[in-house]
């Protein structure tokens, strides 16, 4: 026990006094060396911040570039263009090619991105007509924000950048470059060829195509502000070439090199593949070194602060840590034990109370938690199927209304009467007062309506054929599990200007089995497979993968979606489901 009032310096107070010689000195190598790695980890952030600043601005920038780029692979990649680019048809053929087919897609390109671009199109085939407005010197897309014309492709065929174009790989040849009058209007144009892509081992070329983009707007978010005042952004070329500033900094021509210290400046740098520049970043040291003289300060403040502490309270640490300490590991050895029952009893108003009441909270925490782990899993699953039903793909519901709106303008009334009954018919079964499981006629009712929406659509050129098991119709599944099959033939499987499709459903021993079958295109049994792995949603194929999941939360592993597909011959989809009652629902 000790005496507060003894008559002779005890050996306590003996140790007391050489722990606090002792400690000074290990308090001081600790506040200089916890300063400068503070120091030194205050200007890493910093610098790291302003690289991640710099990122971002890169990643906005080829953001811009990939919107552009996307707007060029819908051309590239459309099969019905290429077709009717190929037709080499004189006289009416060629002016209605021309109003309805390449016009709209022309359109259509443009306006699906909210840029101000100008694209130009240069047609092979010289039965087509040119469309364009001669603007003379004026820069027409900063008038028409957005805009489209159309050239025969014997305009360029003189020109330098056309002929020392790439030779063309599929999906991959393009080039971002000035040409014409783009350094005069401070423009960038994608050059891309269009190609015949039905067979990727002979590409051939049937026009070409250039957008044409602000540099302004392209780098809008390029701003010095963001990295601090004093700062100055700038885009080079592979030259050296300043192509676009922003800033205050008035200095002279910086050379590129490694992110250092040059002339009071940081540079940090950020290259842009896609246009072969870089992105240069000049930060004045100054806005690296805010904050240091305080942390400077407040190091030495907090050191002698602790040994003020350690002065006051070592010679009662040193009784009072190992008796509370002891039961503080008592308890947590319970834990370790896997025994949360175990319980502090501290009576107290200091720190050793506020751990046994942390200790103590803890311990029916983790009990509680443990009792609603297997609840909170119970539930994971149906939250993870309902997640994925609420990611139904509605892109054909902006197809139908464009096909709507085309039946209107042509005054097909009854058409376009029909189509619309259709599309109400089809959200109707879609929506289902919310509910997820349906009886397999109305599944197919869905699908019908579907298919009477794209029957009106294509006309002659889709045959659907029906062999459905009647039995079948009055057990239950999930919704939406075929008709994302049929929209995906539909949208990927075209084998020429038709395509079949036959949907069959039957029992199978315990479990029913749906199909959709096409004589499309095919494709080859590893890429299928692939279809039905974990991917991004962005990725072609989400909407099997959808559907393969959803199954599966339902019914079990053992159930789901299998892909057979044969190149040029077409692709069968099966769909596994268990036989389910309504009863059972």
């Amino acid at each position: 026990m000790y005496n507060p009032k003894p008559k002779f310096l005890p050996f306590g107070w003996k140790l007391l006094i050489s722990y606090l010689i002792l400690i000074i000195l290990p308090v001081a190598i600790l506040g200089f060396t916890a300063n400068a790695i503070l120091v030194e980890s205050m200007l890493t952030q910093t610098r790291n911040n302003l690289q991640g600043t710099l990122s971002q601005m890169r990643d906005n920038v080829r953001y811009k570039l990939d919107d552009t780029e996307r707007i060029a692979d819908m051309l590239y990649y459309d099969e019905t263009l290429a077709l009717n680019l190929m037709r080499y048809e004189e006289g009416w053929i060629s002016y209605e090619t021309t109003s309805t087919i390449l016009l709209p897609k022309f359109r259509q390109a443009v306006e699906s991105t909210n840029q101000k671009l100008w694209l130009s199109i240069y047609l092979k085939d010289d039965n087509l007509p040119e469309i364009y407005y001669d603007s003379g010197n004026i820069d027409l897309l900063r008038v028409k924000q957005q805009y489209f014309d159309v050239y025969h492709i014997s305009r360029i065929q003189n020109e330098d950048w056309y002929r020392d174009f790439p030779k063309e790989q599929y999906g991959k040849t393009q080039t971002w470059t000035q040409v014409d009058d783009d350094a005069k209007f401070g423009r960038i144009s994608l050059l891309r060829r269009l190609v015949n892509t039905m067979n990727p081992l002979d590409l051939k070329e049937i026009g070409f195509v250039r957008g044409s983009v602000y540099l302004s707007e392209l780098f809008a978010s390029l701003d010095y502000q963001k990295i601090g005042p004093g700062s100055l952004l700038e885009v080079v070329d592979q030259g050296g070439s300043t192509m676009y500033s922003s800033g205050e900094m008035q200095t002279e021509k910086h050379s590129r090199q490694p992110i250092e210290s040059r002339s009071g400046h940081l540079l940090i740098t950020e290259q842009l593949p896609e246009l072969g520049w870089t992105i240069n970043a000049y930060v004045p040291q100054d806005l690296l070194e805010i904050g240091v003289q305080k942390v400077n300060q407040m190091t030495l403040f907090i050191s002698l602060l602790f040994v003020v502490l350690i002065s006051v309270v070592a010679g009662y640490i040193s009784r009072f840590f190992s008796r509370r300490f002891a039961k503080v590991i008592s308890v947590l050895t319970m834990f370790q034990q896997g025994d949360f029952h175990k319980r502090i009893a501290y009576k107290g108003n200091d720190e050793f109370a506020i751990i046994a009441d942390a200790l103590n909270r803890m311990g029916e925490q983790t009990e509680r938690l443990i009792e609603e782990v297997y609840e909170t899993n119970l539930k994971k699953k149906q939250a993870e199927l309902e997640s994925l039903q609420a990611q139904i793909n509605p892109h054909f519901l902006y197809n139908t209304l464009s096909s709507i709106s085309r039946l209107a303008k042509f005054g097909r009334v009854e058409q376009q009467h029909q189509m619309i009954m259709n599309l109400a018919k089809f959200y109707r079964l879609t929506l289902n007062d919310g509910r997820t499981i349906i009886s397999i006629h109305d599944e197919l009712d869905q699908v019908k309506a579907y298919l009477d929406i794209q029957k009106v659509k294509y006309g002659d050129r889709l045959e659907v054929d029906y062999c459905i098991d009647p039995q079948i119709l009055k057990f239950n599944t999930i919704k939406l599990i075929i008709q994302p099959f049929i929209e995906n033939a539909l949208e990927h499987a075209w084998v020429g200007d038709r395509i079949y499709i036959r949907v069959v459903g039957e029992r199978k021993d315990e479990h029913i089995l749906l199909q959709i079958i096409d004589d499309g295109v095919g494709m080859t049994q590893t890429y299928a497979s692939q279809l039905l792995q974990s991917r991004d949603d962005r990725q072609k194929g989400y909407g099997i993968l959808n559907v393969h999941r959803r199954i599966q939360l339902s019914f079990g592993d053992e159930y789901g979606v299998s892909i057979y597909s044969r190149p040029g011959i077409g692709t069968n989809i099966s769909i596994t489901i268990p036989i389910q009652e309504k009863n059972v629902i």
